[in-house]
């Protein structure tokens, strides 16, 4: 799966920002449920980031943010329990300007010339948004999409009613096994143009389905686009990982990612809310 000679940009935007617990960020041991209910800490305002990648085959975006409309509408989620849990979890600041749409807009771009969206998985702040991409394909893996019709998909973080909106073309795909040694050691992958540029590998920890998407492109450093499997590049590389998810995955995943930064020393590695991913986008250009 070598990367022919294709020309292709990255840049990243943000659809507004969001606080967690600091215990989302990197765990601290306590079970979930016990920080969620008793922190009274927030982290510092972290971005929303969407990933926008210009292929000759079209636009593509890896994720896509935040939906205004759970700040501005009050049926945004589910009454009681849900809402009050969503509510201790994260606390979002949206501005008029922070549509997907707009965003795109202030790079130059128009939302109809998006033509692959790849969720990194479901969760309400990669999905928001859907609603405006009607037009294009919706990539996410089989095990995530599962999700939305499992049982109280809420409580796994997982809104279904935003997920499967009329109009939408979602395409869930498998990683199917491959001996590959250039994305070793990951042993399945899913070739997203067939040409080696974009390669979804599964990184499962933050939710069962969890993708990240290995880019290679000439004059560019290997980039590794990974979700939420870590929120601060420092300390994926320290192996230390964040308090929402499996674990047992999260360390899985975080360790095969250190492995195949030994085959790629210069890997640059985004995540959905580190600070750092524009500073470290922009150095990865050469």
């Amino acid at each position: 799966m070598l990367c022919n000679i294709i020309r292709m940009t990255v840049t990243v935007l943000s659809t507004g920002s969001v606080r967690i617990r600091p215990q989302h960020v990197e765990t601290d041991g306590s079970p979930f449920a016990w920080w969620l209910l008793t922190s009274r800490r927030w982290t510092a305002p972290r971005p929303i980031n969407v990933y926008v990648i210009e292929h000759p085959e079209g636009l593509v975006l890896f994720d896509t943010g935040q939906d205004r409309a759970s700040l501005t509408d009050p049926e945004y989620f589910p009454r009681g329990l849900v809402r009050f849990l969503y509510g201790r979890l994260a606390s979002f600041d949206l501005g008029p300007t922070d549509t997907l749409t707009a965003q795109l807009a202030s790079i130059g771009h128009d939302i109809a010339d998006v033509r692959t969206v790849i969720l990194s998985h479901l969760h309400q702040d990669h999905i928001g948004g859907l609603p405006e991409l009607g037009h294009a394909e919706i990539v996410v893996s089989a095990t995530e999409w599962a999700q939305v019709s499992a049982p109280l998909p809420e409580l796994n973080g997982v809104l279904a009613d935003h997920v499967t909106l009329p109009g939408l073309r979602w395409t869930p795909v498998t990683t199917d096994p491959v001996v590959d040694p250039t994305i070793a050691p990951f042993t399945s992958a899913h070739d997203v143009r067939g040409d080696g540029s974009l390669v979804l590998l599964p990184t499962p920890g933050h939710t069962p389905g969890s993708l990240s998407l290995f880019v290679r492109m000439p004059g560019l450093r290997p980039l590794l686009l990974v979700g939420d499997l870590t929120y601060d590049v420092d300390l994926l590389w320290a192996g230390r990982i964040p308090g929402v998810g499996s674990r047992r995955g999260l360390r899985d995943s975080t360790r095969m990612v250190a492995q195949l930064r030994a085959h790629y020393p210069d890997l640059v590695v985004l995540a959905a809310h580190d600070p750092a991913a524009g500073a470290l986008l922009d150095g990865a250009r050469s």
